[in-house]
């Protein structure tokens, strides 16, 4: 509307600015920087390689441009009027869920993955429901980031099971059972990704090819397993080619 002002809804805007830089800002040095969490955390058979969590630093620069959004028209309405209070909540529990987990405690980590996933859940269908986007800038740095970030905590939640629950693979050799939970992990994964994918109605090929990403890092970090290390290649490959579908037959480019 041609009366709308940088200054409506200010004080949500301030707040969103506060949280990205005090709490998502953080993040990026705690999991993406040269001491990153990942290379001191507990090694699992569903561990993927440390490039994985290079992602984090792509969503968060994304969610910088979305900060910036915010001041416009199209923005406010779909950052501010739409995911209002929710992504304050969503910092606020992600950098709950880092700190946590860089210390070690895996089974709270665990459970604050699932709260983090809920919340950027929660966002995700309010951006795909009901702000559905209408120019390169809503897709950029609304849809885009969200998209990812749904993705990665999917990959998140699964991995942290592992780290509360499954074995040291430093410590522990790959049982029959640790085989078995890490291929329902992977299949899961997999299956996620192809909803993705095929969702309606133009599919959300970001939240799979995060997915991607991470099957891909797994299959590249677990060598001690075989089975584990093909079975990691053969979803992210089936993933990947479901993607490359997608590509073809999406309504968007008839």
């Amino acid at each position: 509307m041609a009366n709308d002002s940088w200054k409506d809804g200010i004080l949500l805007k301030i707040v969103n600015i506060v949280v990205y830089f005090l709490f998502l800002g953080s993040n990026i040095y705690s999991i993406a920087g040269p001491e990153g969490a990942y290379r001191h955390g507990k090694e699992t058979y569903f561990t993927p390689a440390s490039y994985a969590f290079g992602i984090w630093s792509l969503i968060h620069l994304l969610l910088l441009g979305a900060i910036i959004y915010q001041f416009f028209p199209n923005g406010k309405r779909v950052i501010v009027d739409g995911i209002s209070w929710r992504f304050p909540l969503l910092a606020v529990l992600n950098a709950i869920y880092v700190n946590v987990w860089t210390r070690q405690h895996y089974v709270v980590a665990f459970v604050f993955a699932l709260l983090v996933s809920s919340a950027v859940t929660h966002i995700y269908y309010i951006v795909r429901r009901y702000h559905a986007s209408t120019s390169w800038a809503d897709e950029l740095w609304v849809h885009l980031p969200f998209s990812l970030y749904h993705g990665w905590t999917t990959v998140l939640v699964v991995l942290s099971a592992f780290e509360a629950f499954g074995v040291n693979a430093f410590t522990h050799r790959a049982g029959v059972w640790t085989k078995v939970f890490v291929f329902l992990g992977l299949f899961f994964l997999e299956a996620t990704a192809a909803t993705y994918a095929f969702s309606a109605p133009e599919g959300d090929l970001a939240g799979s090819v995060a997915i991607a990403w991470a099957l891909f890092a797994v299959f590249e970090h677990q060598r001690t397993s075989a089975f584990i290390h093909w079975s990691a290649f053969s979803f992210a490959l089936l993933s990947l080619f479901l993607d490359c579908q997608e590509l073809v037959w999406s309504p968007s480019g008839a």
